[in-house]
């Protein structure tokens, strides 16, 4: 947490004033209160008047000072929480093996892994060359290494201590090594606004090559053949727009656009191909997409598009080689896709067939359409398909054969079997050639754990799952002290919203514990269960923590994403407080004691349920919170806009979009009436949600609240949209989070038994 000094944030500057006396009470501070300088807003014959639109000058040094005075009153309302903050610190701390280690990832002819060490804030990235004795499943075994033991043989690649050393943030975007294993490339942000700095390193001498490029963005590929590297480029706006190439040792003035997308509404990426024949660049917004390809084996070939964004088809497409019964490989097309599948199938398709019209084409199904069952996404390794769905709101894995494929002699497909109701299972990675594929797999109560799951053959059709490690977690924790439950919220039109219910095994079902609702409900994200240590902080507090798996997110499939929303974007607000209700009426909370939390466009729906039903609410924790949402899309120019019509709609466009935001968005929303404790935590270099969001709703809070409790605002003045860097700085992040809930809550004391031990 960045610390600012009193009379430095209280000094004359004309945006704001700050008072700080010498009692413990918050009643007498006096907040910073930024001037009003009226700036009209006029679309569609609406004009709303912004008086705190200046706070967007990020270079003015009257902003800066505001928002220094900002951080100032916050450090002085919730001083009397330090030593609550302290207590969760050292129990995140106290729970977590600091000096620890990855399970090692094979990739060609090494074994990659990370370390960490007690007191150091970043990992540590190292290999270990791999042998291969002809046994697959053993090649394929990860290395037996130590925490805190180097290995013989072992190299470093990266340490981030080293690169973080005199940086104000340091956090990696991407990395890369050649085939033979010669060249690491990596990409470093230093600032925290998610633009990285590309460095190639040569891991035989660990000099670093002269080809630095700066500006990129996520994701870094080396050519199969290691003489060029591919990376991503934004625009002003913050969009990637730009693929490009570059070859080692030119001039990076001369580096190649593969591809550069100009509709403004569109994202830009790119990957290799499973077996690396092909880069694939895919394009696409929450609605439609496309592919395109490039050809790694022919230097003159052009990019081929799989489907056009014409046919307003959403998919993936992963092109490799299929063995037919003659033995002989053919060029295929795995598709994952909602042409007449609203929750996507996957089908198989020849090249030859694109060049038909769409409706001509033939497809072959491989996993047919299901109401009840969402397809996330296909690959294959070299012997196998491997599909991610989600059932039930729970993500799993399926395997099957690719002999048949698309056949009536397809196999049926395989699923690796876990003992937990409620459970997160994906794919942690793959390689073509092997016979194993990783797992990544974690619940509410139960360590993340790392699984090598052997493919299945015909001795062993089941395949088989192999434990390589259960996360450690110190303290004397254990499972059984918690409990998980699915429960279910209803909607005032009906809808069943799911929920996940978490406490700790003593507390009574008697209506006085504290609760905490977490929400996001955006983008068709959802929130899986999976284990999280400072969690456990809140819980052995006696706090009744709930997430809400409301509509917007995507647990229940596609129709549940769209019905939250463009349009019935509203149904997200409402779920969460049908939710809260839920709680209220349990029997396990006192109705008083309940708070909210939610970041990003969960700070959206922050914003919203303030203002819809701030009686509910004990106090409110909004992270990153997309909360002025109205302005931004309005203005194409700002960072990611028009990428947001496709989830909210086009407001510049739609009066009817336009109206219907401007009914629900935070900032404008705001009203005279008693809100709850309030605490807007934001970045000053966040480049996803502006700091000038929360900055004017935190003031126009402040001019409407009827009500007395604190509202504030804590800005990392060197951190970007997941807050600062280092691990120790995020664990002190989130205990100033879980400090001002529970102590918003009353609910600051362990229970007896819980805690470390």
């Amino acid at each position: 947490m960045t610390q600012t000094p009193l009379q430095d944030s209280a000094n004359s500057s004309p945006a704001s004033a700050v008072t700080f006396p010498d009692a413990a009470s918050t009643s007498s501070l006096t907040p910073p209160v930024a001037k009003k300088v009226p700036h009209a807003r006029t679309h569609h014959g609406d004009t709303f008047v912004d008086s705190y639109e200046w706070l967007r000058e990020k270079e003015s040094a009257e902003v800066v000072e505001h928002l220094k005075a900002e951080n100032a009153y916050q450090e002085a309302v919730t001083a009397h929480q330090e030593p609550l903050r302290e207590a969760i610190f050292q129990e995140i701390k106290g729970r977590t093996q600091e000096t620890d280690l990855s399970v090692p990832n094979r990739k060609d002819g090494w074994w990659y892994f990370s370390r960490s060490a007690e007191g150091k804030e970043y990992g540590i990235q190292c290999r270990v060359r791999a042998r291969d004795t002809g046994n697959p499943v053993a090649d394929w075994t990860p290395p037996a290494v130590q925490a805190g033991v180097e290995i013989p043989g072992e190299e470093v690649l990266l340490d981030g201590n080293v690169e973080a050393e005199g940086k104000p943030f340091f956090s990696v975007g991407g990395s890369a090594v050649t085939v033979d294993g010669n060249l690491y490339a990596y990409a470093v942000d230093n600032a925290g606004d998610e633009r990285f700095t590309l460095h190639i390193k040569d891991l035989r001498t660990s000099e670093l090559l002269p080809d630095v490029i700066e500006n990129v963005f996520y994701g870094v590929s080396f050519s199969p053949d290691g003489t060029r590297i591919f990376y991503t480029v934004v625009d002003d706006s913050w969009r990637p727009y730009q693929v490009k190439s570059h070859v080692l040792g030119t001039p990076v003035t001369d580096d190649e656009v593969i591809y550069q997308e100009d509709d403004v509404a569109m994202w830009l990426g790119f990957e290799l191909s499973s077996d690396r024949r092909h880069l694939v660049l895919g394009i696409g917004c929450s609605e439609y997409s496309e592919t395109r390809l490039l050809r790694f084996d022919d230097p003159t070939a052009a990019l081929t598009t799989v489907i056009s964004r014409d046919e307003r088809v959403l998919y993936e497409a992963e092109p490799f080689l299929l063995e037919g019964p003659d033995g002989e490989k053919s060029e295929r097309i795995i598709i994952t896709h909602n042409r007449n599948a609203v929750n996507s199938m996957v089908s198989l398709v020849d090249p030859a067939e694109l060049s038909k019209p769409l409706a001509e084409q033939h497809w072959s199904t491989v996993v047919e359409h299901s109401d009840d069952v969402r397809v996330n996404g296909a690959g294959v390794t070299s012997t196998h398909l491997i599909v991610s769905v989600r059932k039930d709101t729970i993500e799993r894995v399926q395997v099957m054969g690719l002999s048949g494929l698309g056949t009536a002699a397809q196999e049926p497909p395989v699923e690796p079997a876990f003992d937990e109701e409620l459970y997160t299972a994906g794919v942690g990675g793959s390689d073509y050639e092997a016979p194993v594929i990783r797992l990544g797999y974690t619940s509410y109560f139960t360590p993340s754990r790392v699984y090598d799951f052997v493919l299945p053959t015909a001795a062993q059709p089941a395949g088989e799952l192999l434990l390589r490690k259960e996360s450690p977690v110190l303290g004397g924790y254990s499972a059984a002290d918690y409990v998980a439950t699915r429960e279910w919220a209803a909607a005032a039109d009906g809808t069943r919203i799911p929920l996940s219910v978490l406490r700790h095994k003593s507390i009574k079902q008697d209506s006085t514990a504290a609760g905490l609702v977490y929400g996001y409900g955006s983008y068709e994200l959802s929130m899986d269960p999976g284990f999280g240590i400072a969690r456990l902080s809140l819980l052995d507090r006696g706090v009744v923590f709930v997430i809400a798996h409301i509509r917007g997110g995507g647990e229940l499939g596609r129709h549940w994403y769209e019905d939250g929303k463009k349009l019935t974007k509203k149904n997200t607000f409402t779920d969460f407080v049908a939710a809260t209700d839920w709680l209220a009426d349990s029997g396990w909370v006192e109705p008083s004691r309940i708070a909210a939390m939610g970041g990003s466009a969960g700070g959206l729906l922050m914003g919203a349920v303030a203002n819809l039903a701030p009686e509910k609410y004990a106090a409110v924790v909004a992270q990153v919170p997309f909360v002025d949402p109205l302005t931004s899309i309005l203005d194409p120019e700002l960072p990611l806009s028009a990428l947001e019509w496709e989830e909210w709609g086009n407001p510049i466009t739609d009066a009817e979009v336009y109206a219907y935001m401007n009914s629900y968005s935070p900032y404008e929303n705001v009203r005279e009436v008693a809100y709850p404790k309030i605490a807007a935590v934001t970045s000053f270099n966040d480049t996803r949600v502006l700091y000038v969001e929360p900055a004017k709703w935190v003031q126009e809070l402040r001019n409407k609240t009827t009500g007395t409790e604190p509202i504030v605002m804590k800005i990392e003045m060197e951190g970007g949209h997941g807050g600062a860097s280092g691990r120790y700085v995020q664990w002190r992040e989130r205990a100033w989070d879980y400090a001002f809930i529970a102590d918003s809550l009353g609910a600051v004391e362990l229970l007896p038994g819980a805690g470390l031990r």
